[in-house]
């Protein structure tokens, strides 16, 4: 099942969401007004609902200040791998 993978980590990442939010002490209405997104939206970010739009999750991170981290942690020159293959970031195509 390809698609359980995804929906198993999409759940997983929800609840580390809410998990930041309790860390901060953050209530959903305080995240979701500075995050300019409706509770319920927020909510379904929190359990892991994979229609909700990328700019909605991104401002939520935003809102509980770990955006930055999460963009730091996709650079591909942050990895061994990565810096051994920084060359084929200039190619217009991956092959």
């Amino acid at each position: 099942m390809p698609g359980y993978r995804i929906n198993r980590q999409m759940t997983a990442f929800g609840e580390h969401v809410r998990g930041w939010r309790m860390v901060l002490g953050l209530t959903a209405q305080q995240v979701s007004e500075r995050a300019d997104i409706s509770r319920d939206t927020l909510r379904k970010i929190e359990r892991g609902d994979p229609t909700v739009s990328f700019g909605a999750v991104a401002q939520v991170l935003r809102a509980l200040g770990v955006l930055d981290q999460i963009v730091d942690a996709v650079d591909p020159l942050s990895t061994d791998i990565g810096r051994l293959r920084a060359g084929n970031l200039t190619k217009r195509r991956a092959r």
